[in-house]
């Protein structure tokens, strides 16, 4: 241990000069500064002080182990003190677990003064302050009772002004909230005052409606029996004309058999009395019949082969509107760019395409026309009709040439043989007549549906007539002896129209369902059954190639298929009804036409 250097020993004469400069102070109040003492400093360096070594006390040791046992005793007396420090906090309600409470001791006066110069920056003043203070301090010129703290009621102006600002502020929040709550509540008043209005007009409406249907069903009421009455009439109406429909059936037979025996009788008394007498005049009176066509002719497009129909790349080019109702029937002219239409306003026109002049215009028929066919010449053509008359018109002429007039209900459709000779037609009345063309006297008539007959045509190149019936079944006959060859059956409602293709191998038959059925003539079966959809299928068209087929729908659509790959190519629509007809160019298929209830028929390219 060294001894203090002289800097240490000046320090500590200085802190007892300044304890005695105080003590005068207090007795001298009269001067502004107090000298405690003087000193003089030296500049001389203490490094050539002497340092000695104090030696080393024994006592101080023991003093040490007693310091240790001193301070283990401490500890034993301060640890119970803790616990009752612990136990009265818990009673306070400052638990173990609880948040450590922060206890704030009261600012002194000079504490407060010191905050105040500081917060403000009042540095000087501060200087000032501190020095006359610890003077006044050292001189014991300052009172015990001017050393107290800040008085309470300042504390508590400032605590209550910091409350009141807290306050204000949240009475403003309270306030925004309570003009948002208020507008809210106008809001919802409005809307609860219009909502009930609107209710109460509601309720003013139901029991309106209310007292309408209850008149309204007091007034069926009233009717209820009449309906009852008048529908039993109808039923036994309908029963009374389904008998004399039988018996008018029945007697038609009758009297049909009957002329058909006299009419042989007369030709027997005719051919007995030509026979007795030379007279050569009354055989060239008699009417020339055309002879039956013979079986051994070939189909030239048996084993032809055509380019597939460009049907996908097909859009509507043109629409034509020369008809005052729905176009049933569209067919092309053998040789040349002409087509002819069927309309319901009981008419048939003929067309130049494509710019779809009108041509020749016949009227005639009593009814709606539902179709017209071409002389394989050309020069004749055939059109059917509701008024259960079938006329035969000379183009040329552009007059009726024959009225042919056997069926006694509709005919719907009509078809001339590839040689010209013959004409077959179809009806109402569940038969089919073949008509000579140069007698125009029927020749053979064709019996065996139980329904309407919808459509008739010929295989292409034979004398095989194809017929469909509203009896759900599609037959062939043969055209000479009037006998049904083969019937289809497989169809689940009226079939509409059955056509061949030009190798006349493939049947397309069509039905009120949407279902188009595809038949194999050579081995007497179904192959591929098409769906169009839940409209009926009003027709269809084989292309030259047999390989695309065109179904004119009754959801205003056309659709075409491709058979081979058993596919559905496109959809071409355009129109604003039913479609009815439809059909291709027959020299290249270069573009399609279609016929429909829209009193149009437009053309596809």
């Amino acid at each position: 241990r060294r001894a203090c250097p002289p800097r240490r020993a000046l320090t500590a004469a200085m802190a007892r000069g300044v304890a005695a400069g105080g003590a005068a102070a207090g007795a001298d109040g009269e001067k502004t500064h107090t000298i405690l003492e003087s000193i003089e400093l030296s500049d001389e360096s203490d490094e050539d002080f002497v340092y000695e070594e104090l030696p080393e006390e024994p006592e101080l040791h023991d003093d040490d182990e007693e310091g240790l046992d001193d301070i283990h005793r401490l500890l034993a007396e301060t640890k119970p003190q803790q616990q009752q420090s612990e136990a009265s906090d818990a009673q306070h309600g400052s638990g173990a677990d609880g948040p450590a409470r922060v206890q704030q001791r009261p600012q002194v006066i000079d504490d407060f003064f010191r905050n105040f110069l500081i917060k403000h920056g009042m540095k000087r003043s501060l200087e000032t302050f501190q020095t006359e203070w610890y003077e006044l301090e050292q001189s014991g010129k300052l009172r015990d009772s001017e050393l107290q703290v800040v008085p309470d009621i300042y504390t508590r102006n400032n605590s209550l002004h910091d409350e009141v600002i807290m306050l204000r502020g949240e009475v403003e929040k309270a306030r925004a909230v309570a003009r948002t709550a208020k507008e809210s509540w106008d809001k919802f008043r409005k809307e609860r005052d219009f909502h009930r209005m609107h209710h109460r007009r509601l309720v003013q409406e139901k029991n309106k409606l209310i007292v309408d249907l209850r008149r309204l069903k007091k007034h069926y009421e009233q009717y209820e029996p009449t309906l009852t009455e008048l529908k039993h009439k109808y039923e036994v109406a309908m029963k009374e004309k389904m008998l004399m429909r039988l018996e008018r059936d029945r007697f038609l037979s009758k009297v049909e058999t009957l002329q058909k025996q006299l009419a042989q009788v007369q030709v027997d008394s005719k051919d007995e009395i030509n026979a007795t007498q030379e007279a050569p005049t009354d055989t060239s009176r008699r009417p020339k019949q055309a002879p039956w066509p013979s079986d051994d002719r070939a189909n030239p497009y048996a084993n032809a082969k055509f380019e597939p129909a460009r049907v996908a790349d097909m859009k509507r080019a043109q629409t034509f509107k020369g008809h005052l109702g729905a176009v049933s029937r569209v067919v092309f002219h053998p040789k040349i760019p002409v087509v002819a239409t069927a309309s319901d306003d009981h008419t048939w026109k003929m067309w130049s395409m494509p710019e779809g002049q009108l041509v020749l215009s016949g009227e005639g028929h009593h009814d709606w026309v539902s179709d017209v066919r071409f002389h394989p010449q050309g020069s004749l053509v055939a059109t059917t009709s509701g008024d259960s008359t079938v006329k035969i018109w000379d183009v040329a002429k552009e007059r009726c040439k024959h009225t042919l007039d056997d069926h006694n209900q509709a005919v719907w459709a009509c078809a001339f043989h590839d040689l010209g000779d013959f004409l077959v037609t179809c009806s109402m009345d569940q038969t089919v007549k073949a008509f000579d063309m140069q007698s125009m006297r029927c020749r053979q008539t064709f019996r065996g549906h139980v329904d309407s007959v919808n459509f008739v045509t010929f295989q292409p190149y034979s004398n095989t007539v194809l017929t469909a019936s509203g009896d759900k079944t599609v037959s062939m006959w043969d055209l000479r002896t009037g006998l049904c060859v083969q019937t289809f059956y497989g169809h689940a409602n009226a079939c509409n129209q059955a056509v061949f293709n030009k190798r006349g191998d493939t049947i397309a038959s069509c039905d009120a369902d949407g279902i188009v059925k595809l038949w194999d003539v050579r081995v007497v079966s179904e192959y591929l059954l098409i769906e169009t959809g839940n409209h009926p299928a009003n027709g269809a068209c084989f292309d030259r190639s047999g390989k695309i087929l065109a179904i004119a729908c009754g959801d205003a659509i056309i659709r075409t298929y491709n058979i081979d790959d058993k596919v559905r190519t496109s959809e071409l629509e355009g129109h604003g009804d039913s479609v009815q007809d439809v059909a291709f160019e027959p020299s290249g298929d270069k573009y399609m036409l279609s016929a429909s209830s829209d009193a149009t028929f437009a053309m596809y390219q």
